[in-house]
């Protein structure tokens, strides 16, 4: 991955197409440079050495283009000679999915189909190797990264309570029920739009 972390970002999975993506350029080459030199012989040979290129090239096109799953956001970046990079941050991704042929299934690889806010669209990524354990690394980290935005928000709810007033018993009681919604919403106690609704009645009561 070559796009620069942001502070505190880590890499949870770097992922590329399956390597049946480059059978179709190596075979083309493979089938060419038979004919080649049983036609022209020694001739041949060098011709389908600079026909290597082909295949060269579409190897170094894989290798660089990537998928990286952090913990804020999924990057797509690709190219060598010319760079391109697109990033999702994980806020505004809406569903992941997967789908597999029968022959995706055995050999392992598939399609991604990633769903972002409506002014950035629908991507799908084809031919990616792994496909279900890139789906899953999304999810998993956009549920991860939901519980660390209430656990801030929670945390700064309170301190803000804490700090104002000098912190009256009242305020102090407010600061810990907060501390006990999200608790309770960590261990599956109540729904998110329990805990929402919960929070605003005690912020409300505030005074």
């Amino acid at each position: 991955m070559r796009t620069e972390l942001k502070k505190d970002e880590k890499i949870l999975l770097i992922i590329r197409q399956h390597w049946i993506r480059l059978a179709l350029p190596c075979l083309v080459w493979l089938l060419l440079s038979i004919l080649l030199i049983w036609l022209f012989n020694g001739t041949g040979w060098i011709i389908a050495l600079i026909l290597a290129l082909y295949p060269a090239y579409e190897f170094i096109s894989w290798k660089y283009n990537l998928w990286s799953v952090t913990n804020l956001r999924v990057v797509d970046e690709s190219g060598y000679f010319t760079r391109h990079s697109k990033e999702s941050p994980l806020d505004k991704i809406n569903n992941v999915e997967y789908y597999q042929s029968i022959w995706g299934r055995i050999f392992g690889f598939g399609d991604v189909d990633i769903q972002t806010a409506a002014e950035m669209g629908e991507t799908t990524y084809n031919l990616i190797h792994h496909p279900k354990l890139l789906k899953d690394t999304i999810t998993h980290a956009q549920e991860d990264y939901k519980k660390t935005a209430i656990s801030n928000q929670a945390q700064q709810l309170a301190d803000a309570i804490a700090r104002t007033s000098g912190a009256n018993p009242s305020q102090q009681m407010i600061a810990d029920e907060l501390q006990k919604l999200f608790d309770l919403l960590q261990k599956g106690g109540i729904t998110q739009e329990e805990y929402l609704a919960q929070k605003n009645k005690l912020m409300g009561n505030k005074g």
